[in-house]
């Protein structure tokens, strides 16, 4: 396809003013936003993000997950659409960014070709993704994994809270289940924008991020049991105490990490402790290792590592050890062509630009199985995400939109 012109850019204050307009819907308490799936907050968002799309001439289709795919028709009536888009959900505690930027990133696109008078020979889709985040409902990307037939939908829609509402029943509730099958869609292509939600870009003075695969991911849910007895009573060797067995395990877990730099990360994120009480001993503790890499063989090694050692740890400390894999994906490579689009996008803007990996996951690694994807990352000051204080600058967005832009509109074909 023809490459679009370098003067071809996005209206910069208009993309800036849709960020802070949706960031007033789901305020947090501390300058972000609190708007998780499923939630009025949600259903609000969601409202406003139809409303702007019809405004800017596209009609929208909402599949059976929830799903909202904003269409720009092509001048082809029998092209396969371009797919661009994120999530519009939030951490408890989350940015004005993180997902949002993708999304409304997408819909500036279209108002800005609207401006331009330009049309693609492919439509252009903007879709906003159900439940990236995986916050209320676990686990993360649940809704493009069942468009991508990776999950089931009826085992997605039995998902519960933390309430012990069900992802099926709080969809309908906010009035968003469509009647579109997922994944009864078809893509030429999909990219997706988003911040970096690490340091590398800002350290680096990069403005842009060229994402070449993604990291696969497994959440190792581990359950320590030991037994609760009275911290001041309770001989210190006769002790079989669950919450030794969670710091040893922590340690565990940053040492096989760390045999693996730099291509790989593990933490504990995720710790509930039974009782909880200041002077009974930790009966039990249950916690999420969270392993990523790129690389497959690796991710697979430091699960099976930790599965071989934290047995015999808790063993020691005459306590049990449970664990089940309760999220997974292996590392995404994304599609050569798309990733080239991006390049070059940069390249022709004069944007400075590296390659880099996705630490996170993203709603495009699982569309990575079904159809070409790739994706643009910007900056974000300290690399910090799912945090209120997460921050980008105007030019960071600018330049992450407009050369989404040139990704898409080289992808889509310009018209005549």
């Amino acid at each position: 396809m023809p490459a679009p012109s370098d003067n071809m850019k996005i209206n910069a204050d208009r993309l800036w003013d849709s960020l802070m307009e949706m960031a007033k819907i789901g305020p947090g308490i501390a300058g972000g936003n609190n708007r998780q799936t499923l939630t009025d907050a949600d259903s609000e968002g969601r409202h406003l993000f139809r409303k702007w799309c019809e405004d800017a001439g596209m009609t929208m289709g909402v599949d059976t997950m929830g799903n909202m795919f904003a269409r720009r028709e092509g001048t082809d009536p029998d092209a396969l659409p371009v797919y661009v888009g994120s999530h519009l959900d939030t951490q408890p505690t989350g940015g004005k960014y993180d997902g949002v930027l993708g999304v409304l990133g997408g819909l500036e696109i279209i108002r800005s070709l609207n401006d331009l008078g330009v049309r693609t020979q492919h439509p252009i889709i903007v879709v906003n993704w159900t439940n990236e985040e995986g916050t209320r409902f676990a686990p993360a990307m649940l809704a493009s994994g069942v468009f991508a037939g990776v999950l089931a939908e009826d085992w997605a829609k039995d998902r519960v809270d933390a309430d012990g509402k069900r992802f099926g029943d709080e969809l309908k509730r906010i009035g968003w289940e469509g009647d579109e099958p997922v994944g009864a869609r078809k893509m030429h292509a999909l990219f997706e924008l988003h911040i970096e939600q690490g340091p590398i870009l800002e350290a680096e003075d990069k403005l842009i991020g060229v994402v070449t695969h993604g990291q696969g991911l497994r959440w190792v849910q581990c359950t320590v049991t030991g037994k609760g007895q009275h911290t001041g009573s309770t001989p210190m060797r006769m002790r079989r105490n669950a919450g030794r067995g969670l710091a040893q395990i922590t340690e565990l877990t940053h040492e096989i990490a760390m045999q693996h730099q730099p291509n790989a990360v593990g933490a504990i994120g995720h710790i509930d402790v039974y009782p909880n009480s200041r002077n009974i001993i930790p009966e039990k503790a249950v916690f999420t290792v969270d392993f990523r890499s790129h690389e497959l063989d690796t991710l697979n090694g430091m699960v099976a590592e930790l599965l071989e050692k934290a047995p015999a740890i808790c063993e020691a400390l005459g306590c049990e050890f449970e664990a089940e894999i309760v999220g997974q994906f292996d590392p995404p490579a994304f599609d050569e062509t798309c990733v080239s689009a991006v390049r070059s996008a940069a390249e022709r803007l004069g944007y400075s630009h590296m390659d880099i990996i996705s630490g996170a996951g993203h709603d495009a690694c699982w569309i990575n199985r079904v159809a070409p994807t790739a994706m643009v990352m910007c900056p974000c000051v300290d690399g910090l995400s799912h945090n209120e204080a997460e921050e980008i600058s105007r030019e960071w967005a600018a330049a992450g939109a407009n050369v989404l832009m040139h990704a898409v509109v080289e992808t889509a074909g310009v018209e005549g």
